[in-house]
């Protein structure tokens, strides 16, 4: 059966080789699982329902790409994605989570669209391939700053008269200076153990690595009195509670929707939200495709041509696409950002996965997770924080692919890589690396390389901000 539907001989592999590589993939990404619903809880969403939410887009998402495009690539909601959701869209735009998901739920429907029609060609050949990686990188720095911010590695020092307080929320000008803390409480000093643990561990190639770190992490943290057993209740309702709460989450999307239009002042910074969920959604999508599928031969040459040119489902590229962009809207149903294809999937496809068997038995195996669902709360944030400041670090090699050396490529994405952490916006990021890269080719006269989609991009992005500055 296995062989008829995945075609293991033909792609060279066995059933053991792709139970060991689906193991793989699943150690390499759990982390997930305890990050995603600890980032997602600051917007007011209860933990355990996001705790569940989570598996069950990581498992539907998975499955599908198993099944439909047969390829052992594994989908879970997005590191940096969670980031923009939690930090930007809830808590600085001030969006509810519930419009949060409409907006996700969205999202997902234009990446069927553009996945589905020639629009994708033409947002593949808007965006320059230096800014694409920028893009990456600088996600990747964003990721690690709320790590080493989660982990209690940052003071931040203002000035008498400069801050102001709204909304019981405390606002500085830029004369706000940063430093390091001096590691005298217990929270920083087990995160920089759990980085050095994580750092070692991964150097060492050991499977796993980043969940080991994390397990190992929270049981240090007991003797320190950073992880807490309080909340903990082994009993069939302490597991069955997350199904519980799932009922706050499931379909709230769709409440979200109601209002996400409603304020016509708004809608500007909906459609710029929507915007940067879908261009970095696709973009990061693209990224782990082509990154990974070329070089183990998953993906042949007329599976990489079909990312411009195709339409419909001819090849395993337009299936795998379309999969990724299913799960985005299924995840927003039941209460999780955006579900995308995880780059750490790769650490499968070393493994030797190289069909969708390997996906299956991801998917599988974080199907058995369920169970874990009293330990979620015990993890400390001192223990995830680590997580957060390694998968920040592997980001990072987006940048190797940008010719810094050239100064016209490198400004728009210094621009764009580096704002996005110290804006602390994502989105804030992409805009300065379009505005940018427009100055640059204006007074380079070469106003013609410049694609339509992204004058209307920048235009939209412009919008915004004169929006701001006058509200």
């Amino acid at each position: 059966m296995f062989e008829k539907y995945f075609k293991l001989q033909e792609n060279k592999t066995s059933f053991s080789r792709e139970l060991a590589a689906g193991l793989t993939t699943f150690f390499a990404m759990v982390y997930i699982i305890f990050v995603n619903p600890s980032m997602l809880s600051h917007t007011g969403m209860p933990e355990g329902a996001v705790f569940l939410a989570t598996i069950i887009a990581i498992v539907i998402g998975t499955l599908v790409m198993a099944l439909f495009a047969n390829v052992p690539y594994a989908l879970a909601p997005g590191m940096g994605l969670n980031a923009f959701f939690t930090y930007t869209v809830v808590l600085t735009l001030q969006f509810s989570w519930q419009e949060a998901l409409a907006m996700v739920f969205i999202c997902g429907l234009i990446n069927i669209v553009i996945t589905v029609t020639k629009v994708r060609k033409s947002i593949i050949k808007a965006i320059p391939l230096s800014l694409q990686h920028a893009i990456g990188g600088g996600i990747g720095i964003f990721i690690a700053y709320i790590g080493f911010k989660n982990a209690g590695f940052f003071t931040f020092t203002s000035d008498p008269g400069t801050w102001v307080e709204s909304f019981n929320t405390i606002f500085s000008d830029s004369s706000i200076i940063p430093a390091l803390t001096t590691f005298s409480t217990a929270i920083p000093i087990l995160a920089l153990f759990g980085i050095i643990l994580t750092v070692i561990l991964l150097v060492k190639k050991v499977k796993g690595a980043i969940l080991i770190g994390i397990i190992v992490t929270t049981l240090v943290g007991i003797p320190m009195g950073v992880t807490s057993f309080d909340t903990v209740s082994f009993s069939w309702s302490s597991i069955s509670a997350p199904f519980s709460q799932l009922r706050e989450t499931f379909g709230q999307a769709f409440v979200g929707m109601g209002s996400l239009f409603s304020d016509a002042s708004r809608i500007p910074t909906v459609l710029l939200a929507i915007f940067a969920f879908s261009l970095t959604d696709t973009f990061d999508t693209i990224g782990t495709f082509i990154g990974t599928g070329r070089r183990s031969g998953i993906f042949t040459d007329e599976d990489m041509a079909s990312i411009e040119n195709g339409v419909g489902f001819k090849t395993k590229m337009e299936k795998a696409l379309f999969s990724d962009s299913i799960a985005t809207s299924i995840g927003a149903v039941f209460g999780t950002s955006n579900t995308t294809t995880y780059i750490e999937s790769a650490a499968g496809i070393e493994a030797g996965g190289r069909t969708g068997l390997t996906s299956v038995f991801t998917a599988l195996f974080f199907l058995l997770c369920v169970v874990l669902a009293p330990f979620v709360g015990v993890v400390p944030a001192a223990a995830t924080a680590p997580a957060l400041v390694i998968v920040g670090v592997m980001m990072l090699s987006s940048f190797k692919e940008i010719d810094w050396s050239d100064f016209a490529t490198a400004v728009p994405a210094f621009f764009s890589g580096i704002l996005m952490a110290f804006a602390y916006n994502i989105s804030y990021g992409i805009a300065f690396g379009f505005i940018f890269y427009i100055i640059v080719k204006i007074f380079k006269k070469e106003t013609k390389e410049i694609h339509p989609i992204l004058w209307g991009s920048t235009g939209l992005f412009l919008l915004y901000f004169i929006l701001m500055a006058i509200n």
